[in-house]
């Protein structure tokens, strides 16, 4: 079977991770804990799978040559630009809009830039069956991950059926939006739930019909795109419908498909995401860096590599996220680490470019 195009979507801005990720270095560009960004191990996650010839990467304007100067072995014509963001559906259908016909015609694995995963070969193995079902029955799969707790953060995947022993695509019934606490323990004992991970394999063919179909303002726009002069394409850009593809397209779909993922996923959608993948010492905490903790469980402290490092001490305080970088340190209840792009609001209200 002929490798599948690998889409990576990089165009985020990591508010979330801030002080650490910024306009021009949001988390996708960021080594968080090695050699590699998030952004270059996921495409060396995908080798088993299609060499970064067939990578493709839909990014910024403003982060197109960063991505470039990191990822030197995929072409320079596949790292494709929005003039801004328009979320998601703009985002794949243009991307794969830009693509021959020969790649377009066959399967495309759309994934995220700023995901963790533990178990590659896991990882790969339920790729390839999802690649292996969307070229042989024309069918859009979703990758969804099997639930290690009962997550409110997360959208989840209704399915036909439990999810067995054995990998395998199974019928998708339905999307859940993020559930309440006492709804995800059910899920997760019912077996029949994934969490959202928004990864997708399909056809490249077969995803534009869906578009055209459920979609049509944002076919309509590609179309106009296409016939377009250069310096009127970012106007129109603009004017295409700003909508996630699983609102805009995945949820009106009656004949998806999902593959499980059981790899030790982690979106590292956030500092206690991140705090996740640290082994706890004895008293819970967890550091990148030199901590002295005295009376203080519980806390996860990050000190930027770039900046000058520094002891961060710890006393009496539990349930904490403290970041170092060179110019800011964030302090805040683990339980709000969902909350720090208010924070980058209140910069960009203050005109603060300096910490944006």
């Amino acid at each position: 079977m002929a490798e599948p195009a690998i889409l990576i979507l990089a165009g985020g801005s990591g508010t979330r991770f801030w002080p650490l990720s910024r306009r021009d270095r949001p988390k996708q560009l960021l080594r968080l804990f090695e050699e590699l960004s998030l952004l270059q191990r996921t495409v060396e996650r995908v080798r088993p799978l299609a060499t970064p010839e067939n990578v493709w990467v839909c990014t910024t304007e403003r982060l197109a040559d960063q991505v470039a100067q990191q990822l030197p072995d995929v072409p320079r014509a596949q790292i494709l630009a929005e003039p801004e963001p328009r979320n998601t559906a703009p985002a794949i259908a243009w991307a794969v809009a830009q693509m021959p016909d020969e790649v377009r015609d066959g399967a495309i694995v759309v994934l995220a830039a700023d995901h963790f995963v533990s178990d590659e070969e896991a990882f790969c193995d339920a790729v390839a069956l999802a690649v292996r079902t969307a070229t042989e029955q024309r069918r859009i799969l979703t990758l969804g991950v099997v639930p290690r707790w009962a997550e409110t953060g997360y959208g989840y995947l209704e399915l036909e059926r439990e999810v067995g022993s054995e990998l395998e695509a199974i019928e998708l019934r339905r999307f859940v939006e993020k559930p309440d606490a006492e709804t995800a323990e059910e899920f997760v004992a019912g077996g029949r739930h994934l969490w959202n991970a928004g990864n997708f394999v399909f056809c490249g063919d077969v995803f534009l019909e869906r578009v055209a179909r459920d979609l049509p303002e944002l076919s309509e726009g590609l179309e106009r795109l296409a016939q377009a002069e250069p310096e009127e394409r970012a106007a129109i850009y603009g004017e295409l419908p700003k909508i996630s593809v699983d609102h805009g397209v995945m949820e009106r779909q009656q004949d998806l498909m999902t593959v499980p993922l059981d790899c030790g996923w982690n979106d590292v959608g956030s500092w206690q995401a991140l705090a996740e993948l640290v082994e706890p010492d004895a008293d819970g905490n967890r550091a990148r860096g030199r901590i002295l903790a005295h009376e203080a469980e519980r806390n996860f402290v990050y000190v930027d590599g770039a900046a000058e490092p520094k002891t961060v001490a710890l006393l009496g305080v539990d349930d904490l996220v403290v970041v170092q970088t060179a110019d800011a340190i964030l302090v805040m209840p683990r339980e709000r680490s969902q909350q720090v792009r208010v924070l980058v609001d209140a910069l960009r209200a203050a005109d603060d470019e300096d910490l944006l």
